[in-house]
């Protein structure tokens, strides 16, 4: 995965340089919705290791949720963010993603190389529960985020499909509590409709 030559000052800049790219990817999903500067995908996942920070689980390796956080979609600075909108079978995606982790991945020193596509690869299997507490995180930062975006547009309501989208899958207590949290300040911005109870 690694050449010889690779973890040098140059190589290490030229990661740093390529990984920067993520400041200036917006998140397609907010993009479609034409929601006015949109984060990028470093902001997402920004706030997913402080979310990985703050968790109180005991059994999860905290650090390891902190890492998986901030490397979960480090491919995007190379295939960008591709979003279920885009229609690309989820095959495709994963081997654009998985060529770029392999480019990202081999200007750094060996060691570090593994790391990070070994934590990559963690996230894409789900097979820790650090994965699958991560995952969930992705997505209830995800309506953390458009619960903002219908605040700061006076729109409430506006981004349901992302709630849509994320219904049933949250099951770590901690995530769970916070997503209700979520929903029960949304939903008391909601108007209810022609008298039907809010969603």
């Amino acid at each position: 995965m690694a050449s010889g030559s690779s973890g040098g000052p140059r190589q290490l800049l030229q990661f740093l340089r390529l990984v920067g790219r993520l400041k200036r990817v917006p998140r397609t999903g907010w993009v479609y919705r034409n929601v006015e500067n949109p984060e990028s995908v470093s902001d997402h996942m920004y706030r997913m290791a402080l979310m990985a920070m703050v968790t109180r689980d005991a059994h999860l390796n905290k650090d390891r949720c902190i890492r998986l956080a901030l490397v979960h979609d480090m491919a995007e600075c190379i295939v960008g963010d591709i979003a279920p909108a885009d229609n690309i079978p989820k095959e495709e995606k994963h081997r654009q993603e998985e060529e770029a982790m392999r480019q990202i991945t081999q200007l750094l020193p060996e060691d570090l190389s593994r790391e990070l596509y070994g934590l990559w690869e963690e996230y894409e299997t789900q097979s820790t529960a650090e994965a699958r507490f991560v995952k969930q995180l992705d997505q209830c930062e995800m309506i953390l985020q458009a619960s903002e975006y219908e605040d700061l547009e006076g729109e409430p309501g506006r981004l349901q499909d992302f709630f849509d989208s994320t219904a049933g899958k949250f099951s770590h207590p901690e995530i769970v509590q916070l997503v209700s949290e979520i929903e029960a300040e949304r939903n008391s911005n909601i108007p209810t409709a022609a008298g039907e109870p809010c969603p």
